[in-house]
This record gives structure tokens, C-alpha cells and sequence, in this order.
């Protein structure tokens, strides 16, 4: 029995170190963008082989200093969540509508209409950027906040994650609040959103991060500094000479810093949406 229990012991630790050891190799990069954004230019790459480049030996903030003093941040933080809020008002509000109508109205075409979404989502979004510019041009949009956000504002993949969940959504529920006198629209706000707080969390979560690191659409649809996003304006750090490594890294550090804290503290809803939504056909 001893033996037995040294065992299930030594099996338990060997579990727990390797997953540590794996999720350090997975964290390292960050571990070391982050350290090297408090070190002077020159030690960045030293001891680049070493454990100790991990650790900023001359400890200091110039990069950072650096960063705010050749960034606008103020005006680039407001572009960035005027961009995501006006996305993630319109994919959880018209998004969520949408996948509950697939779900759970039943009309004419919605066959159709749901294996148009699930088609859709196949399409990489690289294949219609230049025809959503094109038109985005036509309507005068171009360096707008409306044509870098309105584009984005439903996504098919959204639609389909709230499909998926409001199919789990007894049928009994939303005929009982018809028998009460409950529309469509009010069933859907007072019953069924309450229900699927982590579906919604979930979608925050992806558009959040799609949109926070957007890179190609904001670098087409965006001709000068006054709509700058972050990714645009960590990307302004590259295209100068000399090019200051010490301050690429203290922006993306600081770039990196929202995502990080989304997921500290949404990481439940996350995965509980995922595992709610992601493995139904």
C-alpha cells in the first residue's frame, strides 16, 4: 500500500513538473520581451544563451519613456477601443440576435441562411479586404472610424457560437414566456441573454483580442496618424533607423499587457463558453 502511494506521488509530481516545464518554454518569450524592455540597448542580446538574459542586470524605464515620448498614447488608446467598443457593441448585440433567430425562430430560408454562415466562415478575410476597401472608398470612409469598425460589426463566427448555444435553451422556456404574453424581443432580453453569460463572454473575448491585434485593416483603411491603432503604432518603431529594440519591446510589452489581463480575469467564461459551444455540431 506504501508503495502504491509513493507511487501515485511520484506519478502526481511528474505530471505537475512537466506541465510546468512545458508551460515555461510556451511563456519564455514573454518572459524575455518583458525583461528586456527594462534593459539598456546594449545588454538586450547579451548573454542572449544564458538564463541570466532573463534578467534586466541594469535595471531601467528610459524605453518606456521612450515610447510615450514618440507615441501620441493617449490618442492612440482612444482609436484603438473606439474601434473595438463600436465592433464588440454590434457583434454581441446584432451577432447574438441572429444566432438566437437561427435557433430558435422558425421561418422560411433559415436552413439556408444558417449553411450560408457556417460557408462564410471558411472565407479567409484576406480574400475580401481589397472589395471592402473599394467600397469602403465609394462611401467616403476611408481614414473614418466608421469605415475601420463597421465592417467588422458582425462576424459569422459569433453568429454560429450563439447558435450553438441558444440550441441548449429548453424550447419549454421560451413557449412558457409566450404563454405569459413575453414577445420574441422580450424573451429574448429578460430570459434567454441572462442565460448565456459566458457565451457572451466568450465572444468578448475573441473580438476583443482580433480586433486589439489587428494589423491589416487599420493599415489600409487608415492614411494618417490622427486613427492610428496600437498595432500600427508599435509597427511605427520598425520603420525608423536606428531602429531602438529596448523601446519595440517596451511597446509591445505595453501592447501586450490588455490581452493578458482579459484573459486573467475572463479566463472562466472563456472556457466555459468554449466547452459550452465549441464541440456541438
Amino acid at each position: 500500500m506504501k508503495s502504491q502511494k509513493n507511487n501515485r506521488m511520484l506519478a502526481h509530481f511528474m505530471f505537475y513538473a512537466g506541465n510546468a516545464l512545458i508551460g515555461l518554454v510556451f511563456v519564455s518569450p514573454l518572459l524575455w520581451m518583458i525583461a528586456a524592455s527594462f534593459k539598456p540597448e546594449i545588454e538586450i542580446f547579451a548573454n542572449i544563451n544564458s538564463i541570466t538574459t532573463f534578467i534586466p542586470l541594469h535595471f531601467t524605464i528610459g524605453n518606456y519613456i521612450e515610447v510615450f515620448n514618440r507615441l501620441n498614447i493617449p490618442q492612440i488608446l482612444g482609436n484603438t477601443f473606439g474601434y473595438i467598443f463600436i465592433v464588440l457593441l454590434g457583434d454581441l448585440f446584432f451577432g447574438s440576435m441572429c444566432g438566437y433567430a437561427l435557433a430558435k425562430l422558425k421561418f422560411r430560408g433559415r436552413g439556408l441562411l444558417l449553411t450560408l454562415v457556417i460557408a462564410l466562415m471558411s472565407m479567409p478575410v484576406e480574400a475580401i479586404l481589397l472589395p471592402l476597401y473599394i467600397e469602403m472608398a465609394h462611401f467616403g470612409w476611408v481614414n473614418t472610424m466608421a469605415g475601420l469598425a463597421l465592417p467588422f460589426m458582425i462576424n459569422c463566427f459569433s453568429i454560429y457560437m450563439f447558435y450553438s448555444y441558444f440550441l441548449d435553451i429548453p424550447d419549454a422556456l421560451i413557449e412558457a414566456a409566450a404563454i405569459d404574453g413575453c414577445g420574441h424581443i422580450r424573451t429574448y432580453f429578460q430570459i434567454v441573454m441572462p442565460l448565456a453569460k459566458t457565451v457572451f463572454a466568450t465572444v468578448f473575448i475573441l473580438d476583443f483580442v482580433a480586433r486589439w491585434n489587428d494589423f491589416m485593416w487599420p493599415f489600409l483603411i487608415t492614411t494618417g496618424e490622427a486613427k492610428r491603432t496600437v498595432q500600427l503604432a508599435v509597427q511605427a518603431f520598425f520603420g525608423t533607423q536606428p531602429i531602438h529594440y529596448g523601446a519595440i519591446m517596451a511597446a509591445l510589452t505595453l501592447a501586450s499587457l490588455p490581452m493578458l489581463l482579459i484573459y486573467i480575469f475572463m479566463q472562466k467564461y472563456y472556457v466555459e463558453g468554449i466547452a459550452g459551444t465549441g464541440i456541438k455540431g
